[in-house]
């Protein structure tokens, strides 16, 4: 069971989540109530909500939020039947669209389209503010232990900036998605948080550092954003990647980096190292799924990881294969026949190219030797 905290204009939403397992890896249930408090005159709306949003937040969560917006000024009584026709529209499938009908007093009867994306890895992810927070050394270094699971806090000062920075890690893990606690902003009454033995990922306000300091935590990753240091850490975050492809990463960040002048162009730069890092890595993982008479796939683990020919890389697949993150990926993957055909499976298909070109020159130069 995990928790996300949503933010969308003057409305603050809390919630438990459960992750999802075959075919909805970048989805959460959402199951029992969303708390909508109001921050001007502290108006509180209580939705029970079951229904079917993305993990990190934030597109259909943002169309769900202005439905309910605009039907809590009318009425609350207006905002019940949207919300049981949400808990029982189709889950869609990626790129695919459910339309919901909804009756609105004076205005008659409204249909309702909700997309779920195809692909989204850059959607809403503002990467400025974590770069302006910490050094490209250090977001590796976050990037690795969210690639183990491991328990990560970001402390600062401003909301804005917790949200923000902690989106943007989650989505460095793109193909991925993080399938643990995941709470932007945590409020004083959910600061026991930090002590759960299980993977989390969540911010903290600075004022309730000392609270976060002397609570018993162990194997935490705490992250300060205002000064740019790490309080505590496990010690061994420079470890934990491929030294060859750690460098790689760290290379082609800081290329060309003060030359980017729009939001879009520093997300490209900065989430391209890490989606290459994971094309590297486990961009083979498709043809180590075999399919019996019926179709459904079973991954080959062990053949998967000695195909990977370096050691470092092969040392690092074999832990990495035994997270959550890699196995929801994975069912979905034997689930379904064809790779999906995202920005990752572009990514994969032009990394195959480009070594099937580096062959065939090398080819040409043995024969031109000979």
């Amino acid at each position: 069971m995990g928790h996300v905290l949503v933010a969308r204009n003057n409305f603050i939403l809390f919630c438990s989540c459960n992750t999802l397992g075959r075919g909805r890896r970048n989805f959460v249930s959402l199951i029992g109530t969303f708390i909508c408090a109001k921050f001007r005159g502290l108006e509180a709306v209580l939705v029970p909500w079951e229904c079917l949003v993305k993990t990190r937040g934030q597109s259909d969560t943002q169309e769900i939020l202005d439905e309910v917006e605009k039907r809590h000024q009318i009425s609350m009584a207006v905002i019940y039947p949207f919300m049981q026709g949400l808990r029982e529209a189709a889950f869609p499938a990626p790129g695919k669209t459910v339309t919901l009908k909804s009756f609105i007093p004076d205005s008659g009867t409204e249909f309702i389209s909700l997309t779920r994306p195809l692909d989204s890895h850059l959607e809403h992810v503002d990467f400025s503010s974590l770069l302006h927070c910490l050094s490209f050394e250090q977001i590796i270094q976050i990037f690795a232990s969210a690639v183990l699971e491991r328990k990560i806090i970001f402390l600062a000062e401003g909301l804005s900036t917790l949200s923000q920075c902690i989106h943007a890690a989650a989505a460095l893990l793109y193909p991925f998605s993080w399938a643990h606690t995941y709470i932007p902003v945590v409020p004083e009454s959910l600061l026991a948080t930090v002590c759960c033995p299980t993977p989390f990922m969540v911010g903290v306000q600075m004022r309730f550092q000392q609270e976060v300091m002397d609570s018993p935590m162990e194997e935490v990753l705490l992250v300060n954003l205002c000064a740019g240091t790490f309080l505590l850490s496990v010690g061994d975050e420079k470890d934990i990647l491929p030294p060859k492809l750690q460098d790689d990463i760290l290379d082609s960040l800081d290329q060309g980096i003060k030359e980017l002048k729009t939001l879009e162009e520093i997300n490209e730069h900065v989430s391209g190292p890490f989606v290459h890092f994971f094309v590297k890595t486990v961009g083979h993982y498709a043809s180590y799924i075999k399919r019996d008479a019926n179709g459904q796939g079973h991954f080959q683990e062990r053949s998967f990881y000695k195909a990977l020919t370096s050691k470092t890389n092969r040392r690092f697949v074999k832990k990495f294969v035994k997270t959550q993150l890699f196995s929801l990926f994975i069912q979905e993957a034997e689930k379904s026949k064809n790779p999906p055909a995202g920005y990752f499976q572009k990514k994969i298909l032009e990394y195959e190219d480009q070594k099937k070109e580096k062959k065939t020159r090398e080819k040409a130069v043995v024969n031109r030797r000979d």
